[in-house]
């Protein structure tokens, strides 16, 4: 006898949890790390390190056995980097996979997991959230590819705001608004669902209040210590919900123009949320709320231009004559479950938009 369908009108879900330790703590994470290798019995650590934080990470690992430093970390993880990692990784026998850094840092320590099931810690410095989802993705030939696997999900991350305080100002506001794209990709994932929602208004609600807090004192901890809390919440929701339109077209102008992970995300997001508002009132609402607005699109919109967001894909490099091909790689993509339906006219006022800059709902071209 085959199981019961869901009745009609009433709330049916299947929600994930992934198993993940989460060290939280200004100022400790060099105990916190020190002590997560101990409990894995590592000998033969390997840390991926991002160049900016290098210093930090030798700082952090003072003392300790580290078989070997991986700095040639690359945005968008090209498969050729992943290769040299994996090589590393079996020629000095490494039994832990650290990543200190950014998104990038983190997604090349998973590529080394994925192949080689390495247990992962990731102690991130920026608002990326790659380290709280299984998801990875590695480029070649202009392709990003991704996908989601067990393997790749750091065992343990050490969350350290006075990690992000060199962050400066600039990316710190694009990364953070990185993170909340994964709260707004989140209420219309392929797998939303009310327990993913509510990390991600909440998350929505820290990143807005707290991020201007960084902006008007960069030193300050407790606006760091916060926003980075948003953004665990965020990339947990994100990785019970799967990518929406939004983190679609990221993959593909990621992937294929290689412009600037963070700063991209921040500008296409008002673009994909004015455009599917509409079509989802209830997620839109809800977002308001976490905005402190009355309506999601405009409160966005006045939060981008408190923190003087980045605006234009022109601005990140993206050139007029690419928007054809953008539109053509972004629609072979478009999950089926986004509220509203995309056609290629659509996207390609979606891309315009994005790359024009106008804000919508400040009075300028409307999505």
């Amino acid at each position: 006898m085959s199981a019961p369908g869901p009745t009609p009108d009433r709330l049916t879900f299947e929600h994930r949890t992934l198993p993940q330790r989460v060290l939280f703590g200004s100022g400790s994470a060099a105990a916190n790390l020190r002590e997560e290798l101990e409990q894995l019995g590592s000998r033969r650590p390997m840390v991926v390190v991002t160049g900016s934080a290098a210093a930090v990470a030798r700082r952090l690992l003072e003392g300790t056995g580290v078989a070997v430093w991986f700095e040639d970390v690359v945005q968008h993880v090209p498969v050729a980097s992943a290769e040299q990692a994996r090589a590393a990784a079996q020629q000095h026998d490494v039994d832990v996979v650290v990543s200190i850094g950014g998104g990038s840092a983190t997604g090349l320590a998973k590529a080394v997991a994925l192949t080689t099931a390495l247990p992962v810690v990731a102690v991130p410095t920026t608002y990326a959230g790659s380290e709280a989802t299984d998801v990875w993705g590695m480029t070649q030939d202009g392709r990003k590819r991704t996908g989601s696997d067990g393997r790749v999900l750091p065992r343990t991350v050490v969350y350290d705001a006075e990690l992000t305080v060199s962050m400066p100002v600039g990316l710190s506001v694009a990364s953070g608004l990185n993170a909340m794209a994964h709260c707004v990709d989140s209420l219309w994932g392929p797998r939303a669902d009310p327990v993913a929602t509510g990390l991600a208004t909440e998350g929505v609600r820290l990143l807005a209040e707290e991020l201007p807090l960084v902006v008007a004192d960069p030193q300050d901890l407790r606006g760091r210590e916060r926003a980075l809390a948003g953004a665990y919440l965020a990339a947990v929701a994100f990785a019970a919900a799967g990518s929406g339109l939004h983190h679609k077209i990221c993959h593909v102008l990621g992937g294929r123009f290689d412009l600037p992970h963070a700063q991209m995300h921040a500008v296409v997001l008002p673009h994909v949320l004015a455009f599917n508002a509409p079509a989802a009132p209830g997620a839109a609402r809800r977002l308001a709320e976490a905005l402190g607005a009355e309506d999601a699109v405009a409160g966005l919109a006045a939060l981008y231009d408190e923190l003087d967001a980045p605006r234009s894909l022109r601005e990140l490099g993206l050139q007029e004559s690419d928007l054809p091909e953008a539109t053509e790689l972004v629609l072979g993509q478009v999950p089926p479950s986004n509220p509203r339906p995309v056609d290629r006219d659509s996207l390609a006022q979606v891309l315009r938009a994005a790359w024009e800059g106008d804000l919508p709902g400040t009075g300028g071209r409307p999505v």
